[in-house]
């Protein structure tokens, strides 16, 4: 059992706590039970799992199905995985995976383009109501908080390892091929005359959603189709992120049914 936090395996797990770490080795961190259930239910790679004797003992079938899987796995002190984690009360196992390949895409009837979004909850979020609304896929700009971030996994309850998704060095270029394969460009602005329901979205349609503070960038909008915007009561300027991509797709969703 490993007990010592200065083991090589031990550092090298830590490094994927940053950005750096992660780009570098081209891996990330699977923390915690479900998640760790999700990604054997969508047979994703795992190369090393920890875990403590307690959570082996605990979760005996899940522990021989991931010994199954994953190429190593590795038994920790309780201090080793409270090290490895990056969550306050980690639940006893932390994985190491390989990054999700993120350069190819195709969106057919409905997707999602996000442009410079910065905080990973709220990219979690949105990949967990893109998946709930049955969307093709999400493009993300390279200067979007990290894919891989613990907390956008986390945040999006496991979904992450079902949604197809890729970034883009140039968003604009992929958002003129998609509108040249027939999708409708629908930006999202606030000061828009158009409220998002007057659009047809039973059409195929990319949203485009932009930055938490400063929108979406200008040329985006200047080749969207449509700019709408989501109305608000005076004195409420804006709406988060991920609750204005939940309303508007499930627009998409009432229009489409009915």
């Amino acid at each position: 059992m490993l007990t010592s936090l200065q083991n090589p395996l031990v550092k090298q797990i830590r490094q994927l706590h940053q950005s750096k770490g992660r780009r570098e080795q081209q891996l990330f961190l699977v923390e915690g039970t479900h998640l760790l259930e999700e990604a054997c239910r969508r047979n994703y790679p795992l190369i090393t799992v920890c875990c403590t004797p307690e959570w082996q003992e605990k979760h005996k079938y899940l522990s021989e199905l991931v010994s199954q899987k994953s190429q190593r796995i590795e038994l920790v002190s309780a201090r080793v995985l409270s090290s490895l984690a990056t969550t306050v009360n980690p639940d006893g196992v932390v994985a190491i995976a390989p990054q999700k390949p993120t350069n190819c895409l195709k969106i057919t009837s409905l997707g999602i383009a996000l442009d410079k979004i910065q905080d990973p909850g709220n990219l979690g979020t949105i990949i967990r109501t893109a998946t709930a609304t049955n969307i093709d896929g999400l493009w993300l700009s390279t200067d979007t908080v990290d894919l891989h971030h613990p907390k956008v996994v986390r945040a999006s309850a496991g979904v992450w390892f079902q949604l197809p998704m890729a970034i883009s060095k140039d968003l604009k270029t992929e958002v003129l091929e998609l509108q040249s394969q027939g999708l409708q460009i629908i930006a999202t602005v606030p000061n828009s005359n158009i409220n998002y329901w007057e659009i047809d979205l039973r059409k195929p349609t990319l949203i485009v959603l932009g930055n938490e503070g400063s929108g979406i960038s200008k040329d985006l909008i200047d080749f969207a189709d449509y700019s709408v915007k989501i109305p608000l009561s005076n004195g409420v300027e804006s709406l988060n992120v991920a609750i204005s991509t939940a309303i508007i797709l499930y627009e998409v969703q009432r229009q489409r049914q009915t």
